[in-house]
């Protein structure tokens, strides 16, 4: 009947994810800035400061990391 088959949803995508794999070579070099970000943020977090500059560090953690997932599975998709 009509409006009663089934469709297949297409994947999500993220902008970032198709502008990358045009471009393979550009997606390790930013995961790998991305990583060392990463570090750098943790050993701040380490190192201890204020409440304040810990919660807005601990916000760029999660955002980086996130940024990072995206990034890992654009290169395990090769």
């Amino acid at each position: 009947m009509f409006g009663l088959e089934k469709k297949g949803k297409a994947l999500f995508e993220f902008d970032l994810e198709k502008e990358l794999k045009a471009e393979p070579t550009k997606a390790t070099e930013m995961l790998k800035k991305v990583e060392g970000i990463v570090q750098e943020i943790k050993t701040s977090l380490r190192a201890g400061s204020s409440s304040e500059d810990f919660d807005q560090l601990g916000i760029l953690l999660h955002g980086f990391a996130s940024l990072q997932r995206v990034l890992n599975r654009i290169a395990n998709k090769k």
